[in-house]
């Protein structure tokens, strides 16, 4: 039936793995830290549609951007590249201690 069709198209892996990654990496990060203090001072709904508008359109520009990407850049020149500025950055910062 449709509505099968909808709710299996919803639950996609897709859609699930999407959800997973994101809300793992946005979990306690500095944007979340900041949305718990508006929202102490600030209208609830205020914070909640403000903070999934904001998010949304950082994610719709990440999509479409790294879709775009897809077609001059290979994905491996961009992992490869990604793991080689971790690695950079992160001897950096051991090499230069981390400032307080």
């Amino acid at each position: 039936t449709k509505t099968k069709t909808k709710t299996s198209a919803f639950l996609s892996s897709t859609v699930v793995e999407t959800f997973v990654i994101t809300f793992l990496a946005e979990w306690g990060d500095r944007s979340q830290i900041a949305t718990i203090g508006l929202a102490a001072s600030e209208d609830p709904f205020g914070v909640t549609l403000g903070g999934v508008l904001g998010h949304a359109v950082c994610t719709g520009a990440a999509v479409l951007g790294g879709k775009h990407m897809a077609t001059l850049v290979s994905e491996r020149a961009v992992a490869i590249t990604g793991g080689a500025l971790f690695v950079l950055f992160g001897t950096h910062a051991l090499v230069t201690g981390v400032e307080e």
